[in-house]
């Protein structure tokens, strides 16, 4: 996995510049998407799935108003294998019934097309918040086939 997006440790005396990124919120609807990275991760276990490893994909997604990161969590557990072949059929590596091999390898970089809602939650202090997620993504249309035309190029 690259690891050039996850920074360095800073001196007590280098220079910075950054600044905070506005958090946006996106409004609900259909969006191109491109996956920045994924991490390995470990699921903590809830309702009837036991701990299990977890993959945290970031999905970058352009709007008009800015581009916004959106994180989806994917079980590796068989209860979620539909989530997971949605992920791979979204980015162009697996087709409806085909059995593969999750090649984590080739999901950053790819992109595709998801459907964007906004869900409001709790947070510690009891605050309500919104956030986007990904209710859909959508499968990748494949090139259609040129046909051969009698007298077309």
């Amino acid at each position: 996995m690259n690891n050039e997006n996850q920074g360095r440790e800073l001196s007590w005396d280098d220079q910075i510049e950054l600044d905070s990124q506005e958090f946006i919120l996106l409004e609900e609807g259909d969006y191109d998407f491109k996956i920045e990275k994924y991490e390995r991760a470990r699921s903590q276990g809830s309702g009837k799935l036991p701990v299990c490893n977890m993959a945290k994909v970031f999905f970058t997604i352009e709007s008009a108003k800015g581009n916004t990161t959106v994180t989806e969590n994917y079980i590796l557990h068989s209860s979620l294998e539909w989530k997971l072949s949605e992920l791979f059929a979204a980015i162009g590596l697996k087709k409806k019934g085909e059995r593969i091999s999750m090649n984590w390898s080739q999901i950053p970089g790819a992109f595709g097309r998801a459907n964007i809602i906004v869900d409001t939650y709790q947070n510690k202090d009891g605050e309500e918040r919104k956030i986007n997620r990904i209710k859909k993504l959508y499968p990748r249309e494949e090139e259609p086939q040129k046909k051969f035309k009698a007298g077309a190029f």
